[in-house]
């Protein structure tokens, strides 16, 4: 019994750990390697390790569903890879770990707009909170003048709002279908996508003789990939059967924190605004998904 109890707390430490270390991994393939090979690789080697499985579970996916779930692995995997290596060529791994939080946020927003699910007025008001705390965290000390905000975290915005749909469209449309299966079959869909324009669209190939730190970076990428990526969501699925999905997705609470330690460790410094706009994001995060 002790260690029915105990196994969940595990799990969500680990995913956390796993999903925490994300950004910091970003960082270091950014290094090698430039945005859009960063974010196709590591769908790439997600797809690769699920690809197995999906052509298996594919088999039980009815035809009228195959389009959402090539949106999820689309919209909800692969643009936002792309996203977060974008950001991340101008936003430190730490405060992309915060604005990544907002992902619950837009997850209740959408549902709200979009797919008639019902929303409070503590959670409107988390959602103000939120961005007002992600303002702060991307003005970072620019003394409140517009013109020194970091743009660069609209990408992580968008990334989160492509996770906010995501959600969305699996609850509403993919309901009957084990999550194990959306996973496998969504990553499976994109490997082709991901393949042609890994090898034949970027200069993927051609740094691996010319790039003497490419076996580094590609395996900071193949870490993100089938670590960060696939295994998470395995680990990820079968937190939310074991225990609840309210319960999984309190790692929402402590990814920002992993990932803030990282980049202080990698040499990352954050102002007092961001310090600030830490703390009012993760109250907003609270808020917003406050029972």
């Amino acid at each position: 019994m002790r260690n029915k109890n105990t196994l969940p707390w595990v799990l969500l430490g680990l995913i956390s750990l796993i999903w925490g270390s994300s950004f910091i991994l970003i960082k270091k393939g950014l290094l090698v390697f430039n945005a859009p090979e960063l974010g196709t690789l590591r769908i790439f080697m997600a797809s690769l390790v699920l690809l197995p499985f999906g052509i298996q579970a594919i088999k039980r996916i009815p035809r009228g569903k195959i389009p959402y779930i090539f949106i999820v692995g689309f919209v909800g995997s692969y643009i936002p890879a792309m996203l977060f290596a974008y950001a991340q060529t101008r936003v430190g791994s730490a405060i992309t770990g915060v604005i990544n939080s907002f992902t619950p946020i837009f997850v209740s927003l959408f549902g709200a707009l979009f797919f008639n699910l019902r929303m409070t007025r503590m959670s409107a008001f988390g959602i103000i909170i939120g961005f007002l705390g992600c303002i702060f965290i991307m003005l970072g000390g620019a003394h409140f003048d517009i013109s020194g905000i970091n743009l660069y975290g609209f990408f992580i915005l968008a990334a989160t709002i492509m996770y906010g749909i995501n959600a969305n469209i699996i609850k509403s449309f993919l309901p009957e279908i084990k999550a194990l299966d959306i996973t496998a079959v969504s990553f499976s869909l994109i490997f082709p996508i991901c393949a042609t324009y890994l090898f034949l669209g970027t200069a993927f190939t051609d740094k691996i003789s010319s790039e003497p730190d490419f076996l580094m970076g590609f395996g900071y990428i193949a870490i993100l990939g089938i670590i960060g990526t696939a295994l998470a969501m395995f680990i990820f699925n079968n937190l939310v059967k074991m225990a609840s999905p309210v319960f999984a997705a309190s790692c929402t609470y402590i990814i920002p924190l992993v990932a803030i330690i990282w980049g202080l460790l990698d040499g990352e410094t954050l102002n007092i605004y961001q310090y600030s706009g830490v703390v009012i994001v993760l109250v907003g995060v609270y808020l917003a998904n406050r029972k």
